[in-house]
């Protein structure tokens, strides 16, 4: 298949709202052959990170705007666009190449509009740019809900946490302390040839200087280190996990924290991995296994305590929370067609019903740790401080580090040039019981399926 056509073809996907690029691009690249594939991924994930401008562009340039039902047709425009504006590829070759692409859509009057539209984006996207800049939407490239909302929460950030969302993320690896020091492991990877440096706020973070094949770094395959950005290595520390503890890492997909609490305590008494999704819990096992490591591994919603819980409390509790992901669209710029603002209302929702639950299962004495990979306060900060409102028998911790910004509550990481994530964090310990237990019977636990 075109690469043109498959990158289409999958960006069409997510703006019908059917699937993620996750999901609708590995079918499409499976129709293309090998030496294309980099350039279909390329195409893919570059025109969902500046749609939301190419589409303000397509529109001015069209005589018409595209029916509703035009779905592929408008993402094939737009990769087309992507490669005038963003791509080395000579405009001749974007044009021709996007055009013949067209032919499958068997819509012949099509080759002659995408030909038309953008030869002239050719002539005229330098001019016309600059006055279609005054809206925000062009400058930023984040969908006008999105803008407005970062503008309102990061008054004086928001143009740069959009500047740094557009960007290509750096590939950031966690050494495995088991294995030997981050410096060894720097020098492994001079002696291979790979630019790297240390991340400046995780002990065992290693940025590269350019992304690679793991196959390529000096011991993945034996588990000597994984690919995490820095912002996620930083949970795990806060846990202060003991030897013969009973940790739970709670929503632990893909289970990078999961080997990372390993990592550290080999000595624990138990770590349970929980997920919603059983298919998303063979990611974290293949991870576990690469890793030579251990976790019981238990398929649940993390709300419904008596499906899964044993009664045996938790002295530890990483909850990463299904979040808007708002801090990694660098990493999923499909984020920008798949989000809408009524999900960040019912995504508060569900993490404060996860913290409400799994507070439940926690020791008293114990800690809590609450992550997100959003850099939205509904999510974060609000979330925290209204759990502590109605639960009497929790108190915040202070996160004493240099990374991030100090909230009401926890601390907020902003995605960086070149550097960590957004994410989110707080640290919780229960001084009381909260006398609630919402009808759990241990009787009903779930086998695990470790």
């Amino acid at each position: 298949m075109n690469p043109r056509l498959a990158a289409a073809r999958a960006l069409a996907a997510v703006s019908a709202g059917k699937a993620s690029l996750g999901s609708s691009l590995p079918p499409q690249l499976r129709n293309v052959a090998a030496r294309d594939q980099a350039l279909t991924q390329e195409l893919a994930f570059g025109t969902a990170r500046w749609w939301p401008r190419l589409d303000i562009l397509a529109n001015s340039l069209l005589d018409k705007p595209l029916k509703p039902a035009e779905v592929e047709l408008q993402a094939l425009l737009l990769v087309g666009l992507y490669q005038l504006l963003y791509m080395r590829i000579p405009a001749h070759a974007a044009i021709s190449e996007t055009v013949s692409a067209a032919n499958a859509l068997k819509k012949p009057w099509a080759r002659g509009m995408l030909n038309a539209v953008l030869r002239r984006a050719q002539r005229e996207a330098d001019e016309r740019l600059p006055t279609l800049e005054r809206d925000p939407v062009v400058v930023t490239a984040h969908p006008r809900w999105m803008q407005k909302r970062l503008k309102a929460d990061w008054p004086e950030q928001w143009l740069d946490i959009c500047a740094a969302n557009n960007l290509h993320p750096p590939m950031t690896l966690r050494v495995n302390a088991r294995h030997g020091t981050r410096e060894a492991y720097l020098a492994r990877l001079k002696e291979a040839g790979i630019t790297a440096h240390p991340a400046p706020y995780s002990p065992s973070g290693v940025t590269l200087g350019e992304p690679c094949d793991v196959q390529l770094l000096p011991g993945f395959a034996e588990g000597h280190v994984s690919v995490q950005d820095e912002a996620a290595q930083l949970a795990a520390p806060l846990l202060e996990s003991s030897a013969g503890q009973r940790v739970l890492d709670a929503c632990c997909a893909p289970g990078g924290k999961t080997g990372h609490i390993l990592e550290q305590r080999d000595d624990l008494d138990e770590l349970v991995a929980l997920d919603a999704e059983p298919l998303r819990l063979e990611r974290v096992r293949e991870n576990l296994q690469r890793l030579r490591l251990h976790a019981s591994l238990v398929a649940a919603d993390g709300r419904d305590l008596a499906k899964w819980w044993d009664g045996q409390p938790f002295d530890r509790i990483l909850l990463d929370a299904p979040c808007s992901a708002t801090g990694v669209i660098r990493r999923h710029p499909d984020i920008k067609l798949t989000r809408q603002p009524d999900d960040i209302d019912r995504l508060a929702a569900l993490q404060g019903e996860l913290l409400d639950r799994l507070w439940q299962t926690l020791a008293v004495g114990g800690i809590l740790v609450y992550a997100t990979c959003s850099i939205l306060p509904q999510e974060n900060s609000e979330v925290i401080q209204t759990f502590l409102e109605r639960e009497p028998g929790a108190r915040e911790l202070p996160i004493a580090a240099a990374f991030g910004i100090a909230q009401p509550c926890g601390r907020q990481l902003l995605p960086q040039p070149g550097g960590h994530d957004g994410f989110y964090l707080a640290k919780l310990i229960k001084i009381a019981a909260s006398g609630r237990h919402d009808g759990y019977t241990a009787a009903n636990k779930e086998t695990s399926i470790s």
